[in-house]
C-alpha cells in the first residue's frame, strides 16, 4: 500500500501514454507543439514492467490518458496487457473521441472499461477555433461508437474557457435530459505553457452554476453521491443524466486526492499543478533492481505535497498539459 505522509492512500495511477496528439486545443499547447521522440518515450514493455510494480504498491485502478492515448502505436494490444494484470481492477481512459469510432469497439473488447471524451461545445465552429484542428461530427461519432460498445457510462468533460465556450455550458448540460451521461464542466488551471490564457479566461464553477440555472432551472444535489471522484455532483431535476463540477481553482479537492500520474516519459508526478517528479524511467534503463524502483516510487508516494499552491500565486511552468496527461 503507498501512503503519503498526511495518510492518504494514493491508489489511483493516470498513465500519460504518449504527448503527441491529433488537436491543438487553446487551453492545453501551442499550435506549434515540439512533441518528444519516441525513443525518449516509455516502450511497450517497460510500460508494462511499471504498471506491475504499481499494481504491486496497491495500485489498482488506472486512467489511461496522453497527450491523446489513442494515437500510440498498439493502443489495443496495451489496453488488453494493462487489463490483464493481476490487481488492476479499473481500466478507463480520457480521449478527445477523434479515433474512438474505429478503436471504441477493439478497446472495450480487449478490456477497457469506460471513457471520458472532452467535449468543450456543440457549436461546431466554436469548437474549430478551440481545438484548432478538430471536427465536431467526428468527435459526436466517437461518442455514439463508445456507447455502442459499451464503454459506459459516458462523461463528457468540458474545460470553460471565456470567450471561447462558455455561452455554451446550459447547451452542453440539457445533453443529460435524454441520455444517462455525466457532463463534467472543468475550472480552467493555470500551468505550463499557455499560462496568460488560462489565468484572463477562467470561469469559475459559480458561474458555470448560475449560467446553467438561467437556462434550465436550478440544480438539485444528486441524492446518489455528492462526489465523483473529483467532481461535485449534480441534476437538473428530472434529468436521466448528472451534471458534475471540478473545481481545482476555486473548491480545490486535495484533502480527498488519491492520484499520482506517470508521464509518458516516466516521470511521477505527484500532485497536477505542482513541479516535483520522480524519475522513474532512467533508473529503470540503467538496471536499477525492481525493489530498488519500488523504494523509488514509495518515497516519492510519501512526500506528495497535500495539494497546489495557486491561492498563493504559486504555478507550474516545467510542462504542457499534453506532457502530464488529464
Amino acid at each position: 500500500m503507498a501512503i503519503d505522509r498526511f495518510g492518504r492512500n494514493i491508489h489511483y495511477l493516470r498513465i500519460s501514454l504518449t504527448d503527441h496528439c491529433n488537436l491543438r486545443c487553446r487551453y492545453c499547447m501551442p499550435e506549434d507543439m515540439t512533441f518528444r521522440p519516441n525513443a525518449e518515450l516509455m516502450q511497450d514493455e517497460e510500460l508494462f514492467l511499471l504498471v506491475k510494480l504499481f499494481a504491486g504498491l496497491g495500485f489498482d485502478k488506472i486512467r489511461l490518458t496522453g497527450g491523446e492515448p489513442t494515437v500510440r502505436a498498439n493502443i489495443v494490444p496495451i489496453v488488453r496487457t494493462i487489463a490483464q494484470t493481476p490487481g488492476i481492477r479499473s481500466l478507463t481512459m480520457t480521449t478527445n473521441g477523434v479515433l474512438l469510432g474505429k478503436l471504441a469497439a477493439p478497446l472495450k473488447e480487449a478490456g477497457l472499461q469506460r471513457v471520458n471524451i472532452s467535449l468543450d461545445t456543440l457549436n461546431p465552429d466554436r469548437f474549430k477555433k478551440l481545438t484548432r484542428w478538430g471536427s465536431f461530427d467526428q468527435v459526436w461519432q466517437g461518442i455514439e461508437a463508445a456507447e455502442s460498445a459499451g464503454l459506459r457510462p459516458i462523461k463528457i468533460n468540458a474545460v470553460v474557457v471565456r470567450g471561447y465556450n462558455d455561452t455554451d455550458v446550459a447547451d452542453l448540460a440539457r445533453l443529460t435530459l435524454e441520455r444517462d451521461w455525466q457532463v463534467r464542466f472543468i475550472e480552467m488551471m493555470p500551468f505550463g505553457g499557455a499560462t496568460d490564457l488560462q489565468k484572463s479566461n477562467v470561469v469559475t464553477t459559480a458561474e458555470i452554476i448560475t449560467r446553467i440555472e438561467n437556462a434550465v432551472g436550478a440544480l438539485e444535489q444528486s441524492k446518489d453521491v455528492e462526489m465523483d471522484g473529483e467532481a461535485r455532483i449534480y441534476k437538473i431535476p428530472g434529468a436521466r443524466g448528472e451534471i458534475g463540477f471540478i473545481s481545482s481553482v476555486t473548491l480545490p479537492f486535495c484533502a480527498a486526492c488519491t492520484r499520482a500520474r506517470l508521464t509518458a516519459d516516466g516521470k511521477l508526478r505527484l500532485c497536477l499543478l505542482r513541479e516535483k517528479e520522480v524519475d522513474v524511467l532512467t533508473p529503470l534503463r540503467a538496471g536499477l533492481s525492481l525493489e530498488q524502483l519500488r523504494e523509488m516510487i514509495l518515497d516519492g508516494i510519501w512526500h506528495k505535497p497535500w495539494g497546489h499552491g495557486l491561492a498563493k500565486g504559486e504555478i507550474a511552468t516545467n510542462r504542457v498539459m499534453s506532457e502530464i496527461g488529464g
